[in-house]
């Protein structure tokens, strides 16, 4: 454009913005580029400033992006609709709610009409905060206002009733109220609906739930996997879990490090050691590692299942891949040891924690202490003393002795031997 002499206008501004954004430029340099097109006479509009307060959203930059629509409203350029929900979308994701209905009133006090999206944006902050009663009164003044309710808005109101435990048949309900209206659900509407009966333990209605989705050609996605595995992990159904597993395997879906994690714990919990280890190997293939969250799932199942004995060498293998242990791989091993009463080596690990400077909170030692004080044999009083002394200057629980100021005439202080009790009769 330079070399023919063609001057850019608001609109190349704008698209240049929004391709720097999509091309992972940061806000900084898109703020650059805004500042040399201003000099070369671009003017302010709607258009490009929505397109560099997303950026700055994008980034989590929220209070340089209203200072940016401060100064253009102070030009006498008024925002519009999108600026609103760019900025009450990014407040939302940080869970500042308050913030995201203030920008709300102040885009209806300027006789701004709210969009689908503007009710979306509000459902799903909702949503995150389990409030379902508030998405029903956004979904009426959703249709006060001439608007439609769509997939995601209902999505917003199955979720919101699913995240709650014994709330199943609300999250149906929504459900069946959405396809009612005619609206298809989405892959997302699918796993909203199938966390809701996995988390008020209807492992069973989860499953039917997924055969449905696959029945009307809608794709299952990586989420909706997770919450199935979730489902049967919770139930403990290690079978359908290893078949659900095989067919992500089949369908080359490959799984998230909350996948991996999931797969873990539910083989692990039911003594299924072989299985839990197949899915670290497995999972190495697609680049996820073992963690130390990873070990500490290990070692808890272990513990759980009475294999203590098998600890120490999980603590070596996170050694070799230079792991190292956190609080709760220490307070995991002496919890294990002190329920099957072995006190000499929850004294050892106990030390090596205190060692190492990974302490837990309060309210672990706490735990750990009424562990002690319930289980201690009278053999390892000694042991027991010592964890509660530590235990007890954690926790800031000592009591601090009182130096008492020396008697200058302490040398001279005579012991009182008490005279032995001889007896005169013969």
């Amino acid at each position: 454009m330079e070399a023919y002499n063609v001057s850019p206008d608001h609109v190349t501004c704008c698209i240049m913005i929004t391709v720097m954004r999509k091309k992972g430029c940061t806000a900084k340099e898109a703020w650059e580029f805004f500042e040399r097109m201003t000099r070369k006479g671009v003017k302010w509009s709607p258009e490009v400033l929505g397109a560099l307060i997303k950026s700055f959203c994008d980034e989590g930059l929220k209070k340089e992006a209203l200072i940016i629509q401060t100064e253009m409203e102070r030009r006498g350029i008024s925002s519009n609709a999108i600026i609103y929900n760019t900025l009450m979308d990014s407040y939302s994701k940080s869970n500042q709610i308050e913030e995201a209905e203030g920008l709300y009133s102040e885009m209806q006090a300027k006789g701004l009409k709210p969009t689908s999206a503007t009710f979306n944006i509000l459902m799903d902050a909702y949503s995150r905060r389990m409030q379902p009663d508030i998405i029903e009164k956004l979904l009426l003044e959703m249709q006060d206002a001439g608007l439609a309710p769509n997939a995601k808005s209902y999505t917003c109101l199955i979720s919101a009733y699913g995240r709650q435990k014994k709330m199943s048949d609300m999250a149906a309900d929504a459900f069946l109220r959405m396809k009612k209206a005619g609206i298809k659900p989405t892959s997302y509407s699918y796993t909203a609906l199938i966390h809701a009966y996995s988390v008020s333990g209807w492992h069973e209605k989860a499953y039917i739930t997924f055969e449905n989705m696959q029945r009307e050609g809608i794709k299952p996605s990586i989420e909706t996997y997770t919450t199935l595995l979730d489902a049967f992990r919770r139930a403990g159904d290690t079978k359908t879990l290893m078949d659900i597993w095989k067919l992500m395997m089949r369908e080359k879906v490959e799984g998230t490090r909350v996948t991996f994690n999931i797969l873990l714990d539910g083989f692990a919990k039911q003594g299924h050691y072989m299985e839990a280890r197949d899915v670290i190997n497995e999972f190495k293939k697609f680049g996820l590692h073992p963690t130390v969250m990873t070990y500490n799932m290990l070692m808890n199942a272990y513990a759980r299942g009475g294999q203590d004995s098998k600890l120490p060498q999980l603590l070596k293998e996170m050694a070799t891949l230079k792991l190292e242990p956190d609080s709760i791989t220490y307070t995991t091993m002496i919890y294990a040891y002190v329920r099957v009463r072995d006190f000499r080596r929850a004294f050892f690990y106990h030390k090596m924690m205190v060692k190492s400077g990974k302490v837990p909170d309060a309210k672990s030692y706490q735990k750990l202490r009424a562990i002690l004080d319930v289980k201690a044999a009278i053999k390892n009083r000694r042991d027991k003393s010592a964890i509660l002394g530590i235990i007890n200057s954690q926790m800031g629980m000592l009591k601090v002795k009182k130096k008492r100021k020396k008697d200058e005439f302490w040398k001279n202080n005579k012991r009182h031997v008490r005279a032995p009790n001889v007896s005169h009769d013969k």
